[in-house]
Order: C-alpha cells, then sequence, then structure tokens
C-alpha cells in the first residue's frame, strides 16, 4: 500500500488542483485522511470549507450538498481567538477509488482568512474493469455538469 501526501496553504475563494491523472488511467487514489489546520493559530476567527471535487469547479463556496456526487470530501474548521470558544473541526470523506485530478475549493464564511489543509491518497492499482468504471463517472460528472 502506497500513500501520497499532498498540503498546501489555500487562501480564501480559491481552487488548487492535485494533479492526478495518467494516460492510461490504471493508478487509482483513495482518500485515508483529510484535514485542516489554521493559518495563524489563536490570532484569527475563521470558518472555514473546503471540499475536494472530481471536477474542475468555477467558484468556491461555504455550502456543502452531498447530493452533489461530484464531491469527494468536505471538512469544516470553526476556530475562535478567544480560548474560552474552542476550536471544531469535521471532515467527512467518500469511500470511493478516483483515477483523476482532483479539485480543492476553500471558503472562509466568518473573516475571509488563509487555511492549510493536507491529504493522504492511497494508491491503488486499478484493473481493466475498474480503470473503465472510475473513468466513466468522471465523464458522466462532468456531462452533468
Amino acid at each position: 500500500m502506497t500513500i501520497k501526501s499532498f498540503r498546501g496553504l489555500i487562501k480564501d475563494l480559491a481552487i488548487d488542483t492535485i494533479p492526478l491523472s495518467t494516460n492510461n488511467g490504471s493508478t487509482g487514489y483513495k482518500i485515508k485522511k483529510f484535514e485542516l489546520f489554521p493559518s495563524e493559530p489563536g490570532v484569527n476567527i475563521g470558518e472555514h470549507v473546503v471540499k475536494i471535487y472530481s471536477i474542475s469547479q468555477a467558484t468556491a463556496t461555504g455550502t456543502i450538498d452531498f447530493a452533489d456526487n461530484t464531491i469527494l470530501a468536505s471538512a469544516y474548521l470553526a476556530m475562535n481567538n478567544q480560548p474560552v470558544y474552542g476550536t471544531d473541526m469535521i471532515t467527512v470523506f467518500e469511500n470511493m477509488t478516483f483515477n483523476q485530478d482532483i479539485y480543492i475549493t476553500h471558503k472562509d464564511n466568518a473573516t475571509g482568512i488563509d487555511v492549510n489543509y493536507y491529504i493522504e491518497l492511497e494508491q491503488v492499482t486499478l484493473d481493466l474493469n475498474e480503470n473503465t468504471v472510475a473513468t466513466l463517472k468522471d465523464i458522466r460528472n462532468i456531462a452533468s455538469q
């Protein structure tokens, strides 16, 4: 089992791309960990909504809709610069195999500050049938947008 990790600082309303696609599509990935971390712990107030999509997005929003089958993961980090309020984080991700690029969006619903993300993906080898299914899901999702 091979684990690949990706991390970055994403600005408010930004969209990052993580290139994963290959020429033959025989390498697939599953999300194993998805976490957020404040860019300035204890300094700012933030309500971060970070989502991972299987297709490119036109805009980053703070709305989470689990009926959208292109969302692979969502994370919410609420923090306050007053220790009495603490920090809350909720992360949900799909147990799904994909073989194309993924897109990360960020919206801070409070003050518009940056946030760090950390993602671990398990790399898996896809046989021809799994490759075809993953690729067809991506094509269907793109066509439905």
